[in-house]
């Protein structure tokens, strides 16, 4: 009886196994003949701007149901587009990444609609020492006399949020190294161009590397070299003017009317001078000949 069960166990076991087995087989089978849709992927790292062309281009099977959204599956659809940005190897060409057909390379495919790309000159310490790099965002400072203020010198953030378009004449991003560049072209509203335009005619630009998620505006009023000292700023005083005081002698003033009794042997009117020292005050009398003969 023992021996009858244990036989019986031993076939549903193998009868167990071999559905398994031949399940396995039909879902590998199913596999094999399906190994996923078509997907146009990059063959190798490839710049935003640049313009692709077949060597540039590969296809991949993707799994049917991890097929990104706009994902290309022909790449002679491909061949002569742009790509807005920066490609890696392995990544799928989507269309949003695209720029519209017709477009020509270059860095004016990559600016985004309403925007311009200008120009800023650069060193090592304006530049952040080599880190601003092809798509990454700064913010732009300038330091410059404000002549509303005495001449005084300023230091303001005047615009934040900056896309790297390209350093020198590089548009690809290499995050595997800082490189120090003479320039850096940005991407810019027209009102931002017109500002940076000024800001690098008055001023001394400099560039502040921020983080790439930071969207958050830390803009002020800007900091003068007294803030920065901690002294306090005098307004210039007005000019002294100084105080008029009365003259200690009135001047000599000629009576141009006098009295018959007051003239003089001469027929000539005397001189009567009003004198005042201190708070004492007369009148001298001269006869206008004897000052003659003096002169």
């Amino acid at each position: 009886m023992i021996a009858r069960a244990g036989w019986w166990m031993l076939g549903v076991s193998l009868s167990a196994g071999a559905l398994a087995t031949l399940l396995a087989s039909a879902w590998l089978g199913e596999q094999r003949a399906d190994n996923g849709l078509p997907v146009v992927v990059a063959s190798k790292d490839i710049a935003a701007g640049q313009v692709l062309d077949p060597a540039l281009l590969d296809v991949v099977k993707w799994p049917r149901g991890a097929v990104p959204q706009g994902a290309l599956a022909d790449p002679a659809l491909l061949v002569g587009r742009v790509p807005r940005t920066a490609l890696v190897r392995g990544e799928p060409l989507l269309a949003a990444k695209l720029t519209p057909e017709g477009s020509r390379g270059g860095l004016a495919a990559v600016i985004a609609p309403g925007h311009r790309a200008i120009t800023v000159r650069v060193n090592e310490v304006i530049g952040v020492a080599g880190f601003a790099l092809p798509g990454n965002f700064v913010d732009v400072l300038v330091s410059a006399q404000d002549d509303s203020q005495g001449a005084r010198m300023v230091s303001r953030i005047v615009l934040e949020r900056i896309l790297v378009l390209a350093i020198a004449q590089e548009a690809a991003r290499d995050e595997t190294r800082p490189k120090v560049v003479s320039a850096v072209t940005l991407q810019v509203t027209p009102q931002e161009a017109e500002r940076l335009d000024l800001a690098r005619n008055v001023g001394q630009l400099s560039l502040a590397l921020r983080n790439q998620g930071d969207s958050i505006s830390a803009a002020g009023r800007g900091v003068s070299r007294a803030e920065l000292l901690g002294l306090t700023e005098t307004k210039a005083l007005p000019p002294v003017v100084p105080e008029s005081r009365p003259p200690l002698i009135a001047p000599v003033r000629a009576s141009h009317s006098t009295p018959a009794a007051e003239r003089s042997a001469t027929g000539l009117p005397d001189l009567q001078v009003e004198v005042i020292r201190g708070l004492l005050k007369s009148t001298a009398t001269f006869n206008r000949k004897e000052v003659a003969l003096e002169r």
